[in-house]
């Protein structure tokens, strides 16, 4: 089993995605690390969907791909509590907050690398559980990148993903764009490109896994509200500085971006419930085993 020694935050990693290494150990990272506990608030319901599942057993190894600040890390350290959870992501400024939170939990069975999973050389059939929280769509080639994490995974082992379905059923997304657009038209992430969406197609999802070596392939929708603030100001306040606002925002003139943002502000007051901001979601709960 893999025991691997805290990687030092300005680490050079072997990556089959540079750019999104960049965006994750510099900006989009540092956000995210910033963010910690509102971003995993906000993805509450649907990682609580997958947990609830019992995949994992109390002895289970257990890998998680693309855990970010640990969260579902921890959660699944917690429920294989004589086993061991291993953590990768991309991101070291969100792995040094995992690492603390893990330390400051004393949850000794969980441990985290900064790699890319991709092309990790994890040990052969070293794990009984591989999960992801939509950490698993940006692979530059989804195929062989499964089929590396499949050779981690012991004979019928199981894999469950958390990705999104289809830009068009995810009112947060949708609902932020059409706010910003500000009468462009703007692009629409290719279906087969390393992008949020790259598994929404279930028959692409059941021809990559198999052809990476998985059969018992199933797709479960889950649809959950996602909670972004407790009122308009919180969440307006959180949403005017994520990336997708920055980057819908950032060639419009300071007139017309004022005009933008005044629109997403109008968005999110008209979402404002007694439970908070919230915006509807849905997301497939993809589990498979590998083939023996």
């Amino acid at each position: 089993m893999e025991r691997l020694v805290t990687t030092p935050a300005l680490v050079t990693i072997d990556t089959a995605n540079p750019e999104q290494a960049a965006a994750w150990n510099g900006h989009e990272g540092e956000h995210w690390a910033a963010h910690a506990d509102r971003f995993e608030r906000i993805g509450s319901t649907i990682w609580r969907r997958l947990l609830n599942r019992d995949l994992i057993g109390r002895a289970d190894r257990v890998l998680d791909v693309g855990c970010g600040t640990g969260g579902s890390t921890r959660d699944l350290g917690r429920v294989a509590v004589d086993g061991y959870v291993l953590g990768v992501d991309l991101s070291a400024p969100m792995l040094a907050v995992a690492r603390a939170r893990t330390d400051a939990e004393e949850l000794t069975n969980v441990e985290f690398v900064q790699a890319d999973a991709q092309i990790h050389p994890f040990d052969p059939e070293g794990y009984d559980v591989v999960v992801s929280c939509f950490g698993a769509m940006f692979f530059a080639d989804p195929a062989a990148s499964f089929a590396n994490i499949a050779f981690g995974l012991r004979a019928d082992g199981i894999l469950a993903l958390l990705v999104w379905r289809e830009l068009d059923r995810n009112e947060w997304l949708t609902a932020i764009r059409a706010a910003l657009a500000m009468g462009r038209k703007l692009p629409v992430p290719p279906p087969e490109a390393p992008t949020p969406f790259s598994l929404a197609d279930p028959a692409r999802v059941r021809l990559i896994l198999g052809t990476a070596g998985f059969d018992a392939i199933g797709l479960e929708p889950i649809d959950e509200a996602m909670v972004f603030g407790a009122d308009a100001d919180d969440a307006y306040g959180f949403l005017e500085t994520m990336g997708i606002v920055e980057w819908l925002t950032r060639d419009l003139d300071p007139s017309s971006r004022s005009e933008a943002l005044a629109r997403l502000r109008t968005a999110v007051d008209a979402h404002e419930r007694a439970g908070g901001v919230a915006f509807g979601s849905s997301a497939w709960l993809i589990t498979a085993r590998k083939r023996s």
